[in-house]
Order: structure tokens, then C-alpha cells, then sequence
């Protein structure tokens, strides 16, 4: 019996993998915390890939028709790590998963032993950098990130003295170690970095050690509930002093949360903005508004993006399952709506985040003021120049 499985076994695996190739659906994995803690960023990813299978359903951007494999992580690494792996044996060529680092971390093992790709729409820690073969993501490093408010921080708010308010997990380590890195090395002080564990109910000692150590400024590193959780708590304690956080606090539904106490709070994130006049942008806003009654946040859009990225990298290596890292390999200034995509040897993306904040509920982009400004200058002195030329032409008639 046993020796008659031996033998049988990879016959079935053969059989299996010639009934991917063959015509039909490919199905496509999308194991992501549709529930849970970071349900705020899965949902999200969940509505831009539904809206993307939807508009490219049925045109020359989808080589073959596709069946997404919804599976809830309720934001458990463990958890995503065996659906992943249930999904993959469900015949799924590829996956979109990984949503928050710590499932990534879980899940890149399990897409190295079945050899086939896994796409993360919103994983950022930097140890993700060149982890595996079969791991590419949308969402940039929070090397990146970390380094981007470090300098915002020090050279254009002129800060001195920061806290740092880290949750103890994978992904705020590492904006917290790049941030306070960053920081020092321009001179800045780091006051204190404060570690909380997962799920702490009361944050109010924090907020109280803050009020203590009284710094220009707070660096929270953390998800969104916890984020708006600290935010709300220091507004109410009366901090006067600069906020400062990550992408995490981006989420349409942590800014609902958040509400007046959102007014003024810097984050980093992706030059995305619903208000874009890029015209794949506007196309994508305006048919993700239409389906869901509500503008896209910067989740959404990279699970759009992660989606179509899918597409393109399918239409280079086709239905192969062992050959779909060649496809992603391949994917060249595909244009996103979150940024170009182009992977590189470590199966990240190059794309460089902005420094954004909130004014009256709505969220600004201050390298695009910047530079409406500076064209404004430029204007008003084309301006000057023009009159000066007909002054002196008129003098000398």
C-alpha cells in the first residue's frame, strides 16, 4: 500500500498541474486580515482587487479568465500561513498575501516550499528586502519611509527632541529602527523609544510619560487603531507638540476614526491622492467611488495595482505556476496607480514616499504645495520680468 502511494503521488502531481495548465480559470490566492486588527488595510486591498478583476474582466489586460480564493487571515500569521499553503494545494498559480509584515514574514516559508509567488500589497518592513525568491511587493520599505520623516522631522520642522511610541511587532520595529537611526544621525535627540505590547488596552501611562519627557515631537510606529488611539489620547492630554507616524494611519477608515484629532498629523505614504490628475488615476477613482460610495485610501490602491501587476507578469509567463517569477521578472514600467512598477533583484519596487498631512479632514500632499508654490513664484516673476520689458519699452518711444 504504501509503496503503491510512493509510485502513485507524483503521477497525481503531474495530473494536477497539467489540469492548471489546461483551459479554464486560474485561480489566483488572495490570503488576506479580512478581520481582525488589520482588517482596516485588508478590507481595503480586498475592495481595489475586486474593483480591478472587475474592470479588466473579459479585456486584452486579462490573458485568461481568473477566480480569486478569498481567504480570511483574521489577521493571525499563523493562521495565513496555513491558508496560504491550503491555497496553494487548491491549485492557486500565485498569491496576493502578506498584508501586514508579520503575516508576510509567516507566509514567505510556505510560497518557498510549494516554489511559486507571493505578492504582498502592503508589507513594508525592511527585513522583507531579498527574504526569498518567490517574494515581491507594491508597497516600499520602510527604509524609505523611516528615512523620509527622519529628514521631514529634523530638517524641515527643525524638531531637537523626539519620542519614539513603538508597538512591539516585525513591522513598527523597523520604522521605529530607520526613523530614530535617521534622526540622530542629523543631529536630533531621541528622548525615550516607549515599546507597547499588542493589544494594550490603556495607553494612558504612555500618553503621561510623554507629557513628562515633554519632546517636539511624537514618532508613533505602529497600525492604525493604535495609532488613532494615541493620537486621540495625547490631543486630550493636551500635547501641543508635532505628531509624526507612518502609512499605517493612512486608511480612510483610521482618518474617519480620528477625526479633528487627525488635524495636523504628518505621515509618510506613496504619492497617491484621490485628487491626482493622472488620468489612470481619476479613471480609478472615479469607478472605485461609483462601486463603493467612497473615495479609495492608499490600501485600496495597491491592491488594485497588486492585482493588474498579477495580469502583467501572467501575460510573460502564462499559466506555469514554477515559471511565474519570470513573469514578475519581467514586468517592466508597468503604470500603477500607486506608481510605476519595475521589481528589482530583491523583489521590491522603487517608489519614494511623501511626507502628507491633514487639513480641515482632508489630505495634503506638502511636496506638491511645495511646489505649487514655488511655481507660483516663478509665475509671479515671469510676471515682473514681462512688466519691467514693457516699461522699458514704452520709455524709449
Amino acid at each position: 500500500m504504501n509503496s503503491f502511494r510512493r509510485q502513485s503521488l507524483p503521477l497525481l502531481l503531474v495530473l494536477a498541474l497539467a489540469g492548471c495548465q489546461g483551459s479554464g480559470k486560474v485561480k489566483v490566492g488572495a490570503v488576506l486580515p479580512l478581520s481582525g486588527d488589520a482588517a482596516v488595510y485588508g478590507q481595503a486591498i480586498r475592495r481595489g482587487i475586486e474593483l480591478a478583476q472587475e474592470r479588466t474582466a473579459r479585456t486584452a489586460e486579462a490573458p485568461f479568465e481568473i477566480e480569486v480564493l478569498w481567504r480570511d487571515t483574521k489577521s493571525d500569521p499563523e493562521l495565513a500561513k496555513r491558508l496560504l499553503e491550503a491555497t496553494y494545494d487548491e491549485g492557486a498559480i500565485v498569491a496576493i498575501g502578506g498584508a501586514t509584515s508579520a503575516e508576510a514574514l509567516a507566509m514567505v516559508p510556505v510560497a518557498d516550499r510549494a516554489g511559486r509567488v507571493l505578492l504582498s500589497p502592503s508589507a513594508s518592513q525592511p527585513q522583507l528586502s531579498g527574504v526569498s525568491s518567490n517574494f515581491y511587493r507594491v508597497f516600499p520599505s520602510d527604509a524609505s519611509e523611516g528615512t523620509m520623516m527622519a529628514n521631514f522631522a529634523r530638517q524641515t520642522l527643525e524638531l531637537s527632541k523626539v519620542v519614539v511610541l513603538a508597538k512591539e511587532e516585525p513591522y513598527a520595529k523597523g520604522a521605529q529602527d530607520v526613523f530614530r537611526e535617521r534622526f540622530i544621525e542629523l543631529g536630533g535627540q531621541v528622548v525615550e523609544v516607549l515599546l507597547f505590547p499588542p493589544h494594550t488596552a490603556d495607553l494612558s501611562g504612555l500618553v503621561e510619560r510623554v507629557k513628562t519627557l515633554n519632546p517636539d515631537g511624537v514618532y508613533i510606529a505602529a497600525y492604525a487603531s493604535e495609532i488613532v488611539g494615541l493620537v486621540k489620547s495625547l490631543r486630550q492630554h493636551d500635547y501641543r507638540g508635532v505628531l509624526l507616524t507612518t502609512s499605517s494611519f493612512s486608511s480612510a477608515d483610521a482618518l474617519q476614526e480620528a477625526g479633528r484629532a487627525a488635524e495636523g498629523v504628518y505621515f509618510t505614504q506613496t504619492a497617491f491622492a484621490p485628487s491626482d490628475k493622472n488620468p489612470e488615476v481619476e479613471a480609478f477613482v472615479k469607478a472605485y467611488t461609483e462601486k463603493y460610495r467612497f473615495e479609495p485610501d492608499l490600501y485600496a490602491a495597491h491592491g488594485y495595482d497588486a492585482y493588474r501587476v498579477l495580469l502583467a507578469a501572467m501575460r510573460e509567463s502564462g499559466k506555469s505556476a514554477m515559471n511565474f517569477w519570470k513573469g514578475m521578472r519581467g514586468v517592466r514600467d508597468f503604470p500603477g496607480v500607486t506608481g510605476t512598477f519595475q521589481f528589482d533583484e530583491k523583489g521590491d519596487v522603487k517608489k519614494f514616499p511623501r511626507v502628507f498631512t491633514i487639513r480641515e479632514g482632508h489630505i495634503y500632499d506638502l511636496e506638491k504645495e511645495e511646489e505649487a508654490r514655488r511655481e507660483e513664484i516663478r509665475k509671479k516673476m515671469r510676471q515682473l520680468e514681462e512688466e519691467l520689458l514693457l516699461l522699458r519699452s514704452g520709455g524709449g518711444s
